[in-house]
């Protein structure tokens, strides 16, 4: 029974990461929880993003690894990929996940409300699918966030984002992709892996804005180097369809780009569209995203938000963070604002990128005094197969400190390593510590404990030769 008079003590809306770890958690605790989805539960890391990306990323990689096969005296006959299989596993496996989240729920002891919730007042909520109004001592928005349309594109109706990409009929022959950030990035890579034509349309000048420039730099040439057309400085302006159902995209520049398929992947806007947030006093930023403070908390004084909904960080593993915090904060009596600091994170491009902390311009703004450890080589496996894909690793230090305030690698499995690189980072260990750590050979990841001599040093953030 929920106190109060309350239907709920705790309505969550939104069956994401961060929703169904904040509901099983305080349903554990005795409390009284629905949690309201309208879709499937996973969310968009589960559905639409992590999970079926990572799962096409690994089928993409086997037309590189049957290549290199060849160079340690492996003879593979004729290949074939089958895009239908592919899509019919990659359902299989999400519809596995979806069914476990939705019994760890179950399990918890919390309600499962299947229908859209929207905001009625306060302490009311509206479930759409019977139009009934139930109430909630406390509400947590968790609706995560959606692909960004582009409505104000000329032709946006022809074009498809993430979404639609796990769901297509067919492998497109040629793609033209919009955007330069990780979602982009990574669809260029599945498509041109699996053997599609990938164009990659992107304003600015170097892709992946906010990364350190080395890695920025890296994996632009290394894109262009796969075969995938990189058109900087430059947009989509209108989009047409042609007569054979196919599409063509005008960029800025005049140049006419004819695709099987054009997709937007121009950034992800939350879910509080029609949400009801006026209604009871829940304030959005200019984004439409939900404000709270420190401990994930609305301007309304029984409603909280986090996740992708905030627009923080829009992580998985960020939102499942901040449902702890907010778990500890409302029902364990310890208040606990969510760290944000020096978070891992990894993009999924072919090779991959890790970072975790401090690029090396933040730190030159930062500190008086910066060395900069920075090594490139072909891995191993690479120098056999003929590959002439590189490494790049690179620790950034505050000289003054010794301490290691960013770590970026650019190559085979980064993400694995960065995971580790990121306990290290968050610990504030020292390059001492890194020095005087053995390395383990052979190995990639050695070189991050035998760059023993700084590369250059910024000082006033100049460079200065080592």
């Amino acid at each position: 029974m929920a106190s109060g008079g309350y239907d709920f003590d705790l309505l969550v809306i939104g069956g994401g990461s961060g929703g169904v770890r904040a509901a099983r958690k305080t349903a554990a605790l005795g409390h009284k929880v629905g949690i309201a989805e309208e879709y499937r539960f996973g969310g968009t890391c589960v559905i639409r993003g992590c999970v079926p990306k990572k799962l096409m990323v690994y089928a993409s990689q086997f037309s590189d690894q049957f290549e290199d096969a060849k160079g340690f005296g492996w003879t593979l006959g004729e290949t074939e990929f089958d895009w239908p299989e592919l899509i019919a596993a990659k359902d299989r496996e999400i519809e596995r996940l979806e069914a476990i989240y939705a019994r760890n729920v179950e399990n918890a002891g919390a309600e499962i409300l299947k229908s859209r919730a929207v905001l009625e007042s306060p302490h009311e909520i509206r479930l759409l699918a019977t139009d009934k109004v139930v109430t909630a001592e406390r509400i947590l928005l968790a609706a995560g966030g959606r692909a960004n349309p582009f409505p104000g594109l000329p032709g946006a109706e022809h074009c498809i984002t993430s979404n639609e990409a796990f769901h297509l009929k067919r492998l497109p022959e040629s793609i033209v992709i919009l955007g330069g950030g990780y979602i982009a990035i990574e669809f260029a890579h599945i498509f041109n892996g699996l053997g599609s034509q990938v164009t990659l349309v992107y304003r600015g000048k170097k892709v992946l804005q906010g990364f350190d420039d080395d890695l920025r730099d890296s994996l632009q040439a290394s894109m262009i180097a796969k075969g995938i057309r990189v058109l900087t400085e430059d947009t989509i302006v209108q989009v047409d369809q042609k007569a054979d159902n196919r599409f063509q995209a005008h960029l800025k520049s005049g140049t006419l780009l004819d695709a099987d398929e054009v997709m937007l992947a121009v950034g992800r806007m939350p879910n509080t569209l029609d949400l009801g947030c006026d209604k009871a006093g829940v304030e959005l930023d200019e984004k439409g995203a939900v404000k709270v403070d420190a401990y994930s908390k609305t301007s309304a004084d029984n409603i909280w938000a986090l996740g992708d909904i905030t627009n923080r960080v829009q992580l998985t593993p960020v939102a499942i963070h901040e449902a702890m915090c907010f778990v500890d904060t409302v029902y364990r009596g310890t208040p606990t604002k969510p760290d944000l600091d020096d978070i891992p994170t990894a993009v999924f491009s072919q090779p991959e990128i890790g970072t975790v902390g401090m690029t090396e311009s933040e730190a030159a703004k930062a500190f008086d005094e910066v060395e900069i450890y920075r090594t490139t080589f072909r891995p191993m496996r690479n120098t056999v197969s003929g590959r002439q894909d590189r490494t790049l690793m690179k620790l950034v230090v505050d000289a003054a400190s010794r301490r290691v305030v960013g770590a970026h690698i650019f190559g085979p499995d980064a993400a694995e390593t960065v995971q580790i690189l990121g306990v290290c980072v968050k610990g504030r260990l020292t390059k001492d510590v890194f020095d005087r750590t053995m390395a383990l050979h052979p190995s990639a990841a050695e070189e991050l404990v035998t760059l023993y001599d700084p590369s250059y040093r910024l000082r006033g953030g100049q460079r200065v030769d080592a």
